[in-house]
């Protein structure tokens, strides 16, 4: 029996862990003594296996077995045996948190391997495999970006040359169908460090455009426009079904699982679930405000640390005249996971917001965005151009939906100030996309001296090319000249100033990183790392996210 993929270790509470596999057959999957059966989805088989009864506080090695055989380890293994950090009252106050976004696959052309660089996330995990267990990360938060579905590798050319003879409305340089997807996944996640890596840090995840198509949701114009491609009804059915499978599910805790709908309905299934997955694929694509009953956005709490995950390319409310990040009935679930206390009924030490697209940009591209959903916005020709460059320059963060900008913002700042007796030491945002790392201190109206600091902190890209003009673009974005220029130019538009003030920590940083959020009760500061080789990182930044008063 073989072991396709995987395992992927992903939600870890105090006694219960979530692995995910992918095998070649229909077959049982057994973790330390719990099994499932595999569910097949359009002729793939996959296993999400609830293991419970762990000791909480406790880092325990398990293998996986399939039908009875053992299949992980692989066998002659180099790297420690994968283990369930599960979570406890001993740990409660200490996190390693590792983070970023835009992960393009390992390439093994010599050309495209150096114009990509080395990646970020594989050099982590090849020197974590040499160091101590206490220093290993505690959490892995992908951002977005896992696949490139519209950045074709040659080795995804190679694999879907041909097919126009069974598709003919099917374009050579798209992914389209549920297989297609299927190896995407497997290219970027199957090389050995990523392997191991992920089979020993608890996982979550979340999608950003290139998991779909470049632009995915940036306005109902984009919508219209892809609806009418006779291929688009099975890219964004393949898409959703595949994000479904490989990234959300092993989100969501043991307890979310039981009583999600659609889960229930696959495991009760006889044979081929496809069908489930399509429904599935068309109510997330079509539905507004979490109306259907599917909501992509979720909570892990980490002892006294809360990350709320937010969909914020999904779950976007894109009406002629309309623009939301998140519709009401979604924001409302967000800002109920923010503020809710801990689960030990008392306070927070730190929260973490993640979202895939920055909430807070460089000023200057901050305002150039609200402006530009402004034009977008107007009737006739300004609007038809002031959509083009929507899509064509990537306005499409927070600052290009306003009232959702506004909304998250005030959120925030409730957060920070806390509503018990003592506020958090920290409210930070982690984000990716924008394909430069930095880390930016917020000031909001309201929020006194002694409450948590603000950041927005962004990781981008893992592994991935940003072109020279791309990286002068952004850097001068960064200049006290560009932001004045910007304002101005917004104030002549229309757009209202934010309800805020931010500036970077120290520069933007360019090529490929990864971070590590590090928190010991209430210090919490993060820690760019880019690589500089295939097993070394090299420190590039460390800003403290916590005041002293506050620790």
């Amino acid at each position: 029996m073989t072991l396709l993929l995987g395992p992927v270790l992903r939600h870890v509470g105090e006694t219960t862990a979530l692995v995910w596999v992918q095998t070649a057959a229909p077959a049982t999957v057994e973790v330390l003594g719990s099994s499932a059966r595999t569910f097949e989805v359009a002729g793939h088989h996959f296993a999400l296996v609830t293991v419970t009864g762990l000791e909480p506080d406790s880092r325990i090695p398990y293998e996986v077995h399939v039908d009875g055989q053992r299949v992980w380890p692989l066998p002659h293994s180099p790297f420690p045996p994968s283990v369930i950090p599960t979570r406890g009252p001993r740990t409660a106050g200490s996190a390693r948190i590792l983070f970023g976004s835009c992960r393009y696959v390992k390439l093994s052309d010599r050309k495209q391997a150096a114009l990509y660089g080395l990646d970020a996330l594989d050099a982590y995990a090849a020197r974590m495999a040499g160091s101590p267990v206490e220093e290993w990360p505690t959490a892995l938060l992908l951002l977005g970006d896992q696949v490139y579905a519209d950045e074709l590798t040659p080795q995804t050319r190679r694999r879907i040359a041909g097919r126009r003879d069974r598709h003919p409305d099917w374009p050579d340089d798209e992914i389209v169908g549920f297989a297609e997807y299927v190896g995407l996944y497997r290219d970027s996640w199957i090389d050995p460090e990523i392997r191991w890596v992920m089979s020993t840090v608890p996982t979550a995840m979340i999608f950003d455009d290139h998991d779909v198509r470049d632009d995915w949701n940036t306005s109902a114009a984009w919508r219209a426009q892809m609806a009418r491609k006779p291929w688009w009804r099975d890219r964004i059915r393949s898409a959703l079904a595949s994000y479904w499978v490989y990234q959300h599910l092993g989100n969501l805790s043991p307890e979310e699982l039981a009583e999600n709908p659609d889960w229930s309905k696959v495991q009760a299934a006889e044979g081929d679930v496809w069908p489930l997955l399509v429904d599935l694929a068309d109510r997330a694509d079509t539905e507004t405000d979490g109306s259907k009953g599917l909501r992509f956005s979720f909570r892990w709490d980490m002892g006294r640390s809360r990350l709320v995950m937010i969909d914020s390319r999904n779950a976007r409310i894109l009406e002629e005249g309309e623009h939301l990040m998140l519709g009401e009935r979604e924001f409302a679930w967000v800002e109920e996971q923010v503020l809710a206390p801990a689960a030990d009924g008392g306070e927070l030490d730190h929260v973490l917001l993640g979202t895939s697209v920055p909430w807070l940009l460089a000023p200057a591209l901050g305002d150039l965005e609200t402006v530009n959903e402004i034009a977008a916005d107007r009737p006739g020709l300004r609007g038809r151009i002031g959509e083009a460059f929507r899509q064509g320059a990537d306005m499409e963060h927070w600052p290009a939906f306003r009232a959702s900008f506004d909304r998250l913002s005030e959120l925030v700042g409730r957060a920070a100030r806390g509503t018990g007796a003592r506020p958090p030491a920290s409210v930070t945002v982690l984000s990716g996309d924008v394909h430069h790392s930095y880390t930016a201190r917020a000031e909001l109206p309201g929020v006194p001296a002694g409450a948590a600091r603000v950041h927005q902190v962004v990781c981008s890209p893992v592994h991935n090319h940003v072109p020279a003009v791309i990286r002068a673009a952004f850097r001068l974005a960064w200049s006290r000249p560009a932001a004045a220029w910007a304002r101005a130019w917004a104030d002549h538009q229309g757009a209202p100033a934010p309800g805020l003030r931010w500036d970077r920590v120290g520069t933007p940083l360019f090529g490929n990183h990864i971070a590590t959020l590090l928190v010991d009760g209430r210090r919490a500061e993060v820690l760019f790392e880019k690589p500089r080789s295939a097993s070394a990182l090299d420190e590039r930044a460390r800003v403290t996210l916590s005041a002293k008063d506050q620790m």
